[in-house]
C-alpha cells in the first residue's frame, strides 16, 4: 500500500508492516526508537514491524510504502534493509539513480515490491560495513537471534553457539565489521524494548523488568538509569507520547526564523527565557542532540535548498552570513560530506 501523509508533529506512528518512508518535504529531525536523526534527506528509510517514527516538525510530507508480504522478508537479500544494526536502514538516493527514478515515477504502481529488490542491490553496493555477502549473512543471522532472544540474558558463549557455522568466528566478525560485540547489541536491543514497554504501555515497572528477564527490579532500575539518565518512572513521565511537545516546536520555529542571522546560544536562550545551561540540557534531553548541531543543520538545509534553486555559491554564502565563499564551502563540505559544487552536480544528474 502506498500513501502520501502529512504527519502531525511529535505524534508517534507505530510501524505495523515492513515500511519504506520517502520524505518528500520537511525540515528538522525525525525520531526512530528514541533516537533522533537529522540526516534523512535524500534517503529511503526502511523500518520493520515493532518500530516507531516521530516527525519533529510540522511541515513534513511523506510517501509511505507498506509491504505486507511476509514471504518477501524471508529473503536474506532483503532483510538487510530492515534489520538495523547501529543506525537507520536506508538507501542513499543520490547514489542510486534507479531507486530515485522508481520513487519519482512509479511508486504508486501495484509493483511496489520491486523497490525492495532495487534497494537491496544498492545496499550491498553501498556496503556500509565493508563485508562480503557471506559475512553479512552471518552478521544478520546474529541480529535475528538477538531480536528473538534479547529477554533471555544470553551470554556471549550462548550467542556464539547458536550461530557457529561456515567456519566463521561470529563474535570476531561482528566486532570487526560493526565495531560492537554481540553482547553490546543485545544490551542495546533490551534497552530499546524496555523504553517501549515503559513509554507505550501501562505495565508497572516491576512487570516490565520481569518481562525483560530481570529477576531484580531494583537492578533493572539501576541499569536503566545508568544508560538513559532517568529512572524508569521519570522516563515514563517525561515521554508523554499523546501530547505535542511545545518546547521542541518552539525551538525549531526559532531556528527556522533566525538561523541565518543568529548563531549564538545566548540569543536562543534569551528568546526561550532560559539560561544557556538549562536550554542546552533540555534540547539534549528532549531532542537527543545539541543546540549547536540544530543550528548547523538549519544552515546546511537552507544552503541545500538555495543550491538546488541555482543560487550561486557566493550568494548562498552571503545570505547565510559567511564573510567568504571559501569559509562557507569548508563548512558545507565538513557537515554535508561533499562540496557545494559537488552537491549541485549530483542533484543535476538525477
Amino acid at each position: 500500500m502506498v500513501v502520501k501523509i502529512y504527519p502531525e508533529i511529535n505524534k508517534v506512528y507505530f510501524i505495523e508492516e515492513y515500511t519504506l518512508f520517502h520524505i518528500l518535504n520537511g525540515k528538522g529531525g525525525i525520531e526512530v526508537d528514541f533516537k533522533t536523526y537529522y540526516d534523512w534527506e535524500d534517503k529511503a528509510i526502511y523500518l520493520e514491524k515493532g518500530q516507531y517514527i516521530k516527525f519533529l516538525s510540522e511541515d513534513f510530507i511523506v510517501r509511505k510504502i507498506e509491504f505486507p508480504s511476509q514471504e518477501k522478508f524471508q529473503n536474506q537479500e532483503v532483510r538487510v534493509l530492515f534489520k538495523h544494526l547501529i543506525s537507520l536502514g536506508y538507501i542513499n538516493l543520490m547514489e542510486c539513480e534507479e531507486c530515485h527514478r522508481y520513487l519519482s515515477k512509479t511508486a504508486f504502481s501495484d509493483t511496489t515490491s520491486d523497490i525492495l529488490d532495487i534497494s537491496s542491490k544498492q545496499w550491498f553496493w553501498q556496503n556500509p560495513f565493508h563485508a562480503s555477502k557471506e559475512e553479512y549473512q552471518i552478521i544478520f543471522d546474529m541480529k535475528d537471534i538477538i531480536d528473538k532472544e534479547f529477554s533471555n540474558h544470553l551470554t556471549n558463549a550462548d550467542l556464539t553457539s547458536l550461530i557457529n557455522q561456515n567456519g566463521y568466528d561470529a563474535q570476531a566478525l561482528l566486532k570487526s565489521k560493526i565495531g560492537l560485540s554481540a553482547k553490546t547489541l543485545l544490551g542495546k536491543k533490551r534497552l530499546i524494548e524496555s523504553q517501549k514497554e515503559i513509554a507505550f504501555t501501562d505495565k508497572n515497572i516491576q512487570e516490565v523488568s520481569y518481562d525483560l528477564g530481570f529477576t531484580d527490579p531494583a537492578y533493572f532500575n539501576r541499569v536503566f538509569k545508568n544508560n538513559i539518565g532517568l529512572t524508569p518512572k521519570e522516563f515514563r513521565e517525561s515521554f508523554d507520547f499523546e501530547k505535542r511537545d511545545q518546547f521542541s516546536q518552539d525551538i525549531l520555529e526559532l531556528l527556522k526564523t533566525h538561523h541565518t542571522s543568529e548563531r549564538s546560544l545566548s540569543f536562543y536562550a534569551d528568546q526561550m527565557n532560559l539560561s544557556i545551561k538549562t536550554l542546552s540540557k533540555k534540547v539534549k534531553q528532549k531532542m537527543n542532540t545539541s543546540l549547536g548541531q540544530l543550528i548547523r543543520l538549519e544552515l546546511i538545509n537552507t544552503a541545500k535548498m538555495m543550491l538546488l534553486n541555482e543560487y550561486p555559491i557566493h550568494t548562498v554564502a552571503v545570505r547565510l552570513g559567511f564573510e567568504e565563499s571559501n569559509h562557507f564551502s569548508r563548512f558545507f563540505k565538513h557537515y554535508a560530506g561533499i562540496s557545494p559544487s559537488e552537491f549541485k552536480n549530483k542533484k543535476s544528474n538525477l
